[in-house]
């Protein structure tokens, strides 16, 4: 069957050079060609992502076709302004693949708002509702390694895709042909038919206006001095996260050279994730040169942001997802009743996997936490049931461990863009009054407990990995553990039962632990990789550490 998907694709006229040599050179080699034609890549809530190249199970512009005119499909049963905003970030083909996704949509008789210029998936979420569009598409991978490309797509409330939605778009899919079954026109035809248009100055400076108008203590910057040095990581983040500090009167950025551009091949760190220490690293290297008070990463669709804060000793510390999520719930907490900025009956979200600090945090202050799966769209239909009922001025933060926070409802995904402003502005503050990130981090575990929050990440490559991941969940729903690393499981909390959990249904498992402890299961929607989420907490972090350690290690051979 693969085979002849593949002889197909040889005898067909394909537009693009890159696919018809990589045609040419797998002839004859049975594995290359099944890896690429055996399955297709799957659309669901989060997209599409896979390897650039040929084939089914590839990314490319026929697998974007095919894609766009689902979406396509679905937008024509939705009324409304028959619009979809699309924008893209600096991987390999990503201007291309928003082209010819604007092409399909405009064959289609829908109108497309595009951006001139690669921007980030916040700009794609605000774009989405600015125009009051029926869905929006993100051309991304990203932080994935550079062979990867991708397709986010969003509904008209600017969040990812619903299930329902998604399975639609997927229903249309199956049955287009991935060559010939997509309505296409030229992106050029698209503009002279007045179906394609360019997103406006009105919408970017839009956006601009609503982050700049979610600091805590404006003004705060222009005289505390803060020295950054910032990485966009050859992504998006450059152009609006240096304009907003700047707004906002932090002037002493240096960029790190060797990452300030847009580059899909991503040179300088083969794995742009601001969560791993290798893509920092040129970063840290220059803020010490400068001696700056902090060092800043995004990634590069702009809505993860990771920093290393200066330490008393001169050194610099990576700061986790989970630390900067309860550092800047802390800092908008305080500092909204500092200023009388804080709504009545106060709401933040975090997701089910992020740290149960959080909610010592939001107790303290006096806040409500609700919690949600993981995923961002699910923090944003937290939003979407306050908006509903008249009280989205309630919400005043959202985070996940995955380095991903949003702070107000002018988007509703993740947001880098308002993260890396909130970060500056509360070392700013900290810096102002003889302080710092991380003292002010040490008196929050001084507080609370020293919390431990790691993450652990088992890899499941090739074909057969998704059922190797299955196989590993079912059985631990069969049998499930009765102690690890001797401490007794005293609670499975199971979310495929929404009865009981009082959220939608996931695969996700966590055991509450007799010592208070957490182990979280639960397989990445985007890769082939099972991610075990680890809560410890100690007197000290050497006995948080060792607690870890060996629930890792109870882990291991069940998962490896």
């Amino acid at each position: 069957m693969f085979l002849e998907e593949y002889k197909r694709w040889c005898s067909a006229e394909l537009e693009d050079f890159d696919l018809r040599k990589e045609l040419l050179d797998i002839a004859g080699d049975e594995e290359a060609i099944k890896d690429r034609f055996a399955v297709a890549l799957q659309f669901g809530t989060a997209g599409l992502r896979g390897v650039l190249g040929a084939g089914t199970n590839r990314m490319n512009i026929y697998v974007v076709r095919q894609a766009t005119q689902g979406v396509a499909d679905w937008v024509k049963t939705q009324g409304g302004t028959q619009t979809v905003a699309i924008s893209y970030d600096s991987r390999l083909k990503g201007w291309n693949f928003a082209r010819e996704a604007a092409g399909v949509l405009a064959a289609n008789g829908i109108h497309v708002m595009i951006y001139d210029e690669l921007m980030p998936v916040p700009a794609l979420s605000f774009a989405t509702r600015y125009y009051h569009c029926n869905a929006g598409i993100m051309v991304t991978a990203s932080h994935n390694p550079a062979k990867y490309n991708g397709y986010k797509a969003y509904g008209p409330d600017g969040c990812q895709m619903t299930d329902d939605a998604a399975a639609v778009v997927y229903a249309s899919i199956q049955k287009t042909d991935v060559l010939t079954g997509a309505n296409y026109i030229s992106f050029a035809e698209g503009v002279e038919k007045g179906l394609i248009r360019f997103v406006g100055n009105d919408c970017k400076e839009a956006l601009y206006a609503a982050i700049e108008s979610r600091q805590v203590r404006p003004g705060l910057c222009k005289t505390a001095g803060l020295k950054l040095v910032y990485s966009p990581l050859n992504g998006t983040g450059l152009v609006p996260v240096t304009r907003v500090l700047k707004d906002m009167g932090i002037t002493d950025i240096t960029i790190v050279p060797e990452q300030e551009y847009p580059n899909g091949y991503f040179t300088t760190c083969s794995y742009p994730n601001p969560e791993i220490f290798a893509a920092l690293e040129k970063g840290l290297a220059l803020a010490k040169e400068c001696g700056a008070d902090l060092m800043l990463a995004t990634d590069p669709d702009a809505d993860r942001v990771g920093i290393a804060m200066k330490c008393p000793d001169g050194s610099y510390e990576l700061v986790s997802g989970n630390e900067m999520g309860v550092l800047l719930l802390d800092y908008i907490c305080a500092g909204r009743i500092e200023q009388g900025t804080m709504p009545e009956k106060p709401v933040a979200v975090k997701s089910i996997v992020s740290t149960p600090l959080a909610d010592k945090v939001a107790e303290h202050y006096g806040v409500e936490l609700r919690h949600t799966l993981t995923g961002f769209k699910w923090i944003g239909d937290q939003i979407a049931q306050l908006e509903a009922a008249g009280e989205e001025d309630r919400f005043i933060f959202g985070f996940e461990e995955s380095y991903g926070y949003l702070a107000g409802t002018y988007v509703r995904d993740k947001d880098a863009v308002i993260g890396s402003m909130l970060i500056c502005e509360m070392a700013a503050y900290y810096r102002s009054i003889g302080s710092s990130i991380k003292q002010r981090l040490e008196e929050i575990y001084a507080q609370y407990g020293r919390y431990l929050n790691v993450v652990d990440s088992y890899e499941f490559p090739g074909l057969s990995g998704m059922d190797k991941m299955a196989g590993i969940m079912s059985s631990l729903r069969e049998n499930p553990p009765k102690e690890l690393g001797g401490r007794n499981v005293a609670e499975v909390t199971d979310y495929t039962c929404p009865e009981k959990t009082g959220l939608p249904k996931a695969n996700v498992l966590i055991y509450g632990l007799e010592d208070g402890s957490s182990v979280v299961v639960r397989p990445s929607g985007t890769e082939p990789k099972i991610k075990t989420y680890f809560t410890t907490r100690g007197k000290d972090l050497t006995q948080a550490q060792a607690a870890k350690d060996e629930l890792a290690d109870a882990l291991k051979p069940i998962l490896a």
